[in-house]
């Protein structure tokens, strides 16, 4: 991408355009990752409410979701008639893990739990990235320290991809007046403090006060509160 298009995406702020404009731009395979969360349905919309056929969408089926999930990927399919490709875990690379460590192995330690992550989500993450040129992601500086140092348009060394952040700057609130506005289905997990919503058994509500990924692995260090897809 050239420098021009990336300061012009810095600088976008309409969501809907700049997904237009990223899709019409990049010469290449575009891809979005959506967990579902409040964030990624907002990007969902604007790319398949505008009719983007050029973007792929995918999701990452861990096993291990909540059933809430589930329902919020079914609407979102029904309501836009549109397709979200689905990327699993290998089977025979579960089954040691669990064999080995046991189902809930992953509460042992941070290194079972950041195995666990690995072969649930960043395996097939990078199956899912294979190709593409640019990597589109819900990601907002509100959600950690880790995230408020990012870039709209950052690039990923190891992977040699350029992720697109273009939610970066919304505050949680304007990601839910936007959902409400248009009329787009969300968990409603996300009414009952679940701010950050992966799989149950790493997933708990946030108590007042807390911060955006407190519930998420909260019986480890607070330092330690990444799965590993976004580096």
């Amino acid at each position: 991408m050239n420098n021009h298009f990336l300061k012009s995406l810095e600088n976008q702020t309409s969501i809907e355009e700049s997904i237009k404009q990223l899709s019409q731009q990049i010469r290449g395979k575009i891809v979005f990752s959506t967990s579902f969360g409040i964030e990624d349905q907002v990007i969902a919309h604007a790319i398949f409410n505008n009719n983007i056929k050029n973007i792929e969408v995918f999701t990452l089926d861990t096993g291990r979701l909540f059933p809430e999930t589930y329902a919020v990927w079914d609407k979102t399919t029904l309501q836009y008639k549109s397709e979200i490709k689905a990327f699993y875990p290998a089977a025979e690379r579960i089954e040691k893990y669990v064999n080995e460590n046991g189902i809930n192995g992953f509460y042992n330690s941070i290194e079972q739990r950041k195995e666990c992550c690995f072969i649930r989500k960043v395996e097939p993450l990078n199956r899912a990235l294979e190709g593409a040129k640019v990597w589109i992601t819900g990601l907002r500086a509100e959600q950690s320290d880790n995230r408020n140092a990012l870039k709209k348009v950052e690039w990923d060394e190891e992977r040699k991809i350029y992720k697109y952040n273009p939610l970066l700057h919304w505050t949680t609130q304007e990601v839910v007046n936007y959902l409400k506005k248009q009329g787009v289905p969300y968990n409603t997990m996300h009414d009952d403090n679940f701010v950050s919503i992966g799989c149950a058994c790493c997933t708990r509500a946030i108590k007042p006060g807390e911060d955006f990924r407190a519930g998420r692995w909260w019986w480890e260090d607070k330092s330690k509160k990444e799965c590993g897809l976004h580096r």
